[in-house]
């Protein structure tokens, strides 16, 4: 997990802590929402979602994309930061596990396709769903 948490602080651009936490937020809910079997295979992935795993609280009630997202915000990441953070993830899950099986993680996992494709367009810009290869 430190060579993906190591990505994201250098292209998003966010200290380590938060990239910590980031990616720990987007795992756990990929492992609740997700095909969990696939998920948790990869390597470190069990540990770094279990960590950050939903709390008690506001924000730990609420649930799937949506409750990402809160989460996410409330670990001080802004859309642009959201943006960037889930495209090196999803850059590192194909170099890692393959198109196949992220393309079946994301397929799977309740509102994640349409969340990635409206990232992907950003704030009105044109979309480009290219690099989901859905």
């Amino acid at each position: 997990m430190d060579d993906l948490v190591d990505q994201v602080v250098g292209n998003v651009g966010i200290a380590r802590p938060v990239a910590e936490r980031a990616v720990g937020i987007v795992l756990d809910f990929l492992a609740t929402e997700g095909p969990a079997d696939t998920v948790r295979a990869m390597p470190g992935t069990a540990e770094a979602a279990a960590a950050h795993a939903e709390g008690d609280g506001l924000l730990g009630s609420v649930g799937g994309i949506m409750g990402v997202g809160s989460r996410l915000m409330s670990a001080g990441l802004g859309m642009s930061e959201i943006q960037g953070v889930a495209r090196v993830l999803i850059a590192h899950a194909r170099d890692k596990a393959g198109d196949q099986d992220v393309n079946a993680i994301v397929d799977s996992t309740p509102g994640l396709s349409q969340f990635l494709r409206h990232i992907q367009a950003g704030f009105g810009g044109k979309p480009n769903y290219a690099f989901l290869n859905l």
